[in-house]
């Protein structure tokens, strides 16, 4: 028997599903909506209902967006020649941060992981071969994780454009190995993007 009502169960049991999120917090997350008032609870249901009912990825490069193309990919400003390929949408931002990149982006939404049944048709790969395909494309800046599926996952990716009259980068070492891109500062992920080498 459960010691909490139906409808605190449920919640509790939606948020665990949440990444990050274990029993403990998602018991803290459930209180503390319960003891929001109604106005912060509906808020907080139509924000999520907004994601989901809004958000789409852009029909170019895979990003997260609500406008299609997205801002990166119909900015005029943004560079044409370059195209820096990304595992998630969140790398995006990290890279921005740094302000030493003005090209387009390519979100994978994943990384090569046989052992969590992730393979190459999984990965949005053809869509960036065909993007280098269509011509003005120079330089194609593998900007994975720098841990083992993301070192797969560039090399799988330099093996596809190797066949196409395009510099194929990856970026430097200075994000530490093992972790994620995300969680890199701004100067270490600058210098990491200066320092991409070919691939």
């Amino acid at each position: 028997m459960s010691q909490f009502a139906e409808p605190m169960d449920r919640l509790i049991e939606a948020l665990r599903k949440l990444p990050g999120i274990g029993a403990k917090t998602a018991q803290r997350l459930a209180f503390y909506i319960l003891r929001s008032s109604a106005a912060e609870a509906e808020e907080l249901a139509d924000a999520v209902r907004q994601l989901k009912a809004r958000l789409r990825l852009c029909s170019s490069c895979n990003n997260i967006t609500d406008i299609d193309p997205c801002v990166y990919c119909s900015s005029a400003t943004r560079s044409r020649r370059s195209i820096c390929v990304v595992e998630e949408p969140g790398n995006i931002a990290v890279i921005e941060k740094t302000r030493s990149y003005n090209g387009l982006y390519h979100v994978l939404h994943g990384a090569l992981s046989p052992l969590n049944g992730v393979g190459p048709e999984d990965l949005r790969a053809g869509s960036l071969v065909g993007r280098v395909q269509r011509g003005g494309v120079e330089e194609v800046i593998l900007a994975t994780n720098p841990t083992v599926e993301g070192e797969a996952t560039a090399v799988y990716l330099a093996g596809l454009l190797h066949s196409l009259p395009i510099r194929v980068t990856r970026i430097a070492t200075g994000v530490p190995a093992g972790s994620d891109i995300e969680y890199a500062d701004e100067v270490t992920l600058a210098r990491a993007m200066e320092g991409r080498r070919d691939i």
